[in-house]
């Protein structure tokens, strides 16, 4: 959200006289203004999921009330009487876009009708999704909180904005945060402020009305805000409030990306009893040396016996904790497999070697941001992430948008590994597959195959793919590649005895441009080997001005497994799945030629020493829904 700076004098909470100043500030008087134009030059939009286990509420509270964090409050389970109709103020319907970039926009990946995007929960039936979001600019500025509702994670509505900076805590952007349901049942935020000088501080903002299933209505806390910096940590490096959760001694825990000494990544642990005052522990969660400033902090259980999501008192013998961080320095997301200490508030890697910023990635492709929640509605935890463009600014502006989420994926431990998560689609992205889909068993794959699959229209798939290898041939090989690694090879250009092989999405007739993903195995003198998933964005566009890479990492394949892969494709993004989703690769592509009715699909192996057999299945994907939501008359 902001790059790191030199640790400064703080602002303590206690400082009265720090309040009335910044409080009479020309920024507290300019409260007033509705479009101000904001020109910060802020590299990247963060966007961590807003996440909740919401119980079902018919009964309005006051913020006196939600202040209390009591229980004494009785909920019935339905709505009973209508909503109040609200203008769709600040909703934009129409895409105002030019038609040479239009190709690009996502048919069923989430994005608003233009401008920047965010994150979800759970409640009352359907799933909310809070997203920071410029209503003037395709480009940072003016980040404001705009809301969005689903029955499926899959199809949208436009809801109005939640939040706005309006205060001198957060005129320069209502950052990210993390919805929490109170023992009453009443929906509270904590956010992160962006103040006039761009200091970072905690604030807090709760739903006028919980039994509201559409949370149409917010109200920030006139107390905010309710945390600043900490003695020791920089202004700016204090960020990402999460869920609350409660402790074993009845207190309420928060967790916080922060940093010190300038390398020292760490989480924050906050504790507190009534929502406006928290305490910091005198020890961190965790902190692992030169991996620089956490954002997004994510804890959360897995089971090692099930693949059921958990909630954060879920603990016991059978549970592993996941502790997640965004890395400000190399914008990718970090997480590794651990015990936590729900009483000491401590959390311990399993492997110290692949410590949190130092070993796992969610995502080894275009990916960061993301943030789990708890989907009590489905008994899973499902994850979310923001994949930005890598395409220049300009062409943002020309577009009219920028930035999309990922399909949400669910995320348990790999119990056959125990060593790393997988992640899948859900399944309700299933819905948008056609009918009918093209299958082609048993291909051969010869060394240096290239085999074009006729299926018409490319744009829009949903892949699932498997490679039997020649067992002699990868016998019989002695030595190959040991040294190789996705992200510094030649792509898929580059022919080893063992690889790659896989498939070329996004492709033109004449593969001047494509976008191949990719196995490539690697096998040292003891006969132990390595796979790798790679997808190789190098050729993928002629426009010189686009960023591209290979990204990729090394995935375990177990004894009497085959190789398979799965691709969502969605004109420029693509997301790949390996080995059930132990690695995955996101892929942001601009084709000039590949597009439309001229993407091509096609298998491949260009190793020298192995044949290959391809078995492939491809759905044509339709179109998701994203449409304001018809607000006036309607009743739940």
């Amino acid at each position: 959200m902001a790059s790191s700076t030199t640790t400064t004098r703080l602002i303590l909470h206690d400082e009265p006289q720090t309040r009335h100043h910044l409080a009479g500030s020309p920024v507290g008087r300019r409260l007033s203004l509705t479009n101000v134009q904001f020109r910060i030059p802020v590299s990247v939009l963060i966007i961590c999921a807003l996440v909740a286990v919401i119980q079902n509420q018919s009964q309005q509270i006051s913020a006196a009330d939600i202040l209390q964090g009591g229980d004494k409050y009785s909920f019935a389970t339905t709505f009973a009487y209508p909503l109040p109709e609200v203008e769709l103020k600040g909703i934009a319907i129409e895409l105002e876009s030019n038609a040479e970039v239009e190709w690009e926009r996502s048919a069923y990946h989430f994005q608003p009708d233009k401008n920047f995007i965010s994150g979800p929960m759970y409640h009352m039936g359907w799933y909310h999704l809070f997203y920071q979001y410029n209503p003037e600019s395709a480009i940072w500025g003016n980040i404001t909180w705009g809301h969005s509702i689903s029955r499926d994670m899959i199809n949208w509505f436009h809801l109005p904005f939640a939040m706005v900076p309006d205060h001198w805590y957060d005129i320069e952007g209502v950052m990210t945060g993390s919805a929490t349901v109170l023992p009453n049942g009443q929906v509270i935020m904590l956010y992160t402020g962006n103040a006039y000088d761009l200091s970072q501080l905690q604030c807090l903002a709760y739903a006028v009305n919980s039994s509201d299933p559409l949370l149409l209505e917010w109200k920030k806390y006139e107390g905010n805000p309710i945390l600043f910096p900490p003695p020791g940590v920089g202004y700016k490096d204090f960020r990402d409030p999460s869920t609350l959760w409660m402790g074993p001694d009845g207190e309420w825990r928060m967790v916080m990306g922060s940093k010190h000494n300038q390398t020292i990544g760490c989480a924050l642990v906050y504790r507190t009893t009534n929502f406006t005052h928290f305490v910091l522990n005198e020890e961190v969660l965790h902190a692992v040396p030169h991996t620089g400033m956490w954002e997004c902090v994510d804890l959360y259980p897995v089971s090692t016996t099930h693949t059921n999501g958990l909630e954060m008192k879920d603990n016991g013998p059978d549970v592993k904790y996941i502790l997640k961080q965004s890395g400000d320095e190399d914008r990718h997301d970090w997480y590794a497999i651990g015990s936590f200490d729900p009483i000491n508030d401590k959390w311990y890697p399993d492997d110290p070697e692949n410590d949190v910023g130092i070993g796992l990635r969610y995502d080894y492709g275009k990916f960061y941001a993301s943030k789990t929640f708890y989907d009590q509605h489905k008994k899973r935890r499902v994850l979310w992430g923001y994949v930005g463009e890598t395409d220049p600014p300009k062409d943002d502006l020309l577009k009219g948008w920028a930035n999309i989420l990922n399909i949400p994926r669910s995320i348990v431990l790999d119990t056959q590994t125990g060593t790393n998560l997988i992640q899948w689609p859900i399944e309700e992205v299933e819905k948008l597959r056609s009918k009918k889909y093209d299958e082609f068993k048993d291909v051969e794959l010869r060394p240096g195959s290239l085999i074009p699959l006729e299926i018409g229209t490319a744009t829009q798939l949903d892949i699932s793919a498997t490679f039997e290898i020649d067992e002699k041939m990868l016998e019989s090989t002695l030595e190959a590649d040991v040294l190789f690694n996705c992200t510094t090879s030649e792509g898929s250009v580059g022919r080893g005895v063992l690889g790659p092989f896989g498939v070329v999405v996004l492709a033109d007739a004449s593969r001047s441009e494509q976008l191949p993903v990719y196995f490539y195995i690697a096998k040292d003198t003891d006969g132990t080997s390595k796979t790798y998933f790679c997808a190789d964005e190098s050729r993928s566009s002629k426009d010189k001005s686009i960023g591209k890479w290979v990204y990729g990492s090394s995935v375990p394949v177990l004894e009497g497994e085959k190789y398979n892969m799965r691709l969502l494709v969605d004109h420029s993004i693509v997301e790949g799945f390996a080995q059930g989703g132990r690695t995955v690769v996101t892929s942001r592509v601009y084709p000039t030629k590949a597009i439309y009715g001229a993407a091509k699909l096609f298998l491949f192996n260009n190793a020298t020493g192995i044949s290959v057999k391809a078995s492939i299945k491809i759905w044509k994907m339709g179109e998701a829904q994203l449409d304001p939501f018809p607000l006036s008359g309607w009743s739940s």
